[in-house]
């Protein structure tokens, strides 16, 4: 998403600089573009220090949902990847969104996703063998969503923010950024088989969550 606001922000400067020099041939007041660019660098400077440029990422995603049908299923079925998986691993879910703005509806910043109960878990994490299996099924778990548009479309456009969580956590554990990329790869493995292996479910989940089913009736169809 990030770097597709860069690119439009690009987009629009050259689009407002190319109107200041063809402005004197088709009758425009240069006044016109100057306050244009300045309106927008100063709505993006606003978002980018008020906001962390989530007001720009909210914009995108809705334009984004609107007009690109592919873009709303590949969202869906990447977060039933997320939902499946955690299920099949025991993972509280306690709800998900399927775009910023939902996401900015229930209070939370971001693009929207799959969201766990990870107290619980944690409390029964007693000893270094159960840390190690928790570890990986989180892993597992972020690496889903990738898993599932890879399956279905063999390309991933989405993933960065999931990809991001599990650096972030096997590098604070004290693993190398070679360990992370194989553990990645093995996650994504993982995520693959578990989805495949339960695929008529993963569809029921699909269909469901393109309702926007609650967890439970979502726990249903999975089942």
């Amino acid at each position: 998403m990030q770097k597709i606001a860069l690119n439009l922000i690009a987009i629009g400067i050259f689009g407002m600089t190319l109107s200041v020099l063809l402005g004197p041939l088709l009758n425009i007041s240069p006044a016109i573009p100057a306050v244009t660019t300045f309106g927008v660098l100063s709505l993006l400077t606003l978002d980018g220090f008020s906001f962390q440029g989530k007001g720009l990422t909210l914009l995108l995603d809705v334009l984004l949902a609107s007009i690109n049908a592919e873009h709303r299923d590949r969202i869906i079925r990447h977060e039933a990847g997320h939902f499946l998986v955690a299920y099949l691993f025991d993972i509280p879910i306690t709800g998900y969104t399927l775009s910023a703005w939902e996401a900015f509806q229930q209070g939370q910043l971001g693009n929207g996703g799959v969201t766990f109960d990870t107290e619980a878990l944690s409390a029964q994490v007693s000893n270094i063998r159960e840390m190690r299996l928790t570890l990986d099924r989180f892993c597992t778990v972020w690496m889903a969503g990738i898993a599932a548009e890879n399956i279905v479309y063999e390309t991933v456009e989405g993933g960065a923010e999931d990809r991001e969580k599990l650096r972030e956590a096997l590098e604070g554990l004290g693993f190398s950024a070679s360990d992370c990329s194989v553990k990645a790869r093995w996650a994504e493995r993982q995520a693959i088989s578990m989805i495949s292996e339960h695929w008529a479910s993963y569809e029921a989940l699909v269909a469901a969550m393109e309702k926007r089913a609650s967890v439970a009736e979502c726990y249903e169809v999975i089942q």
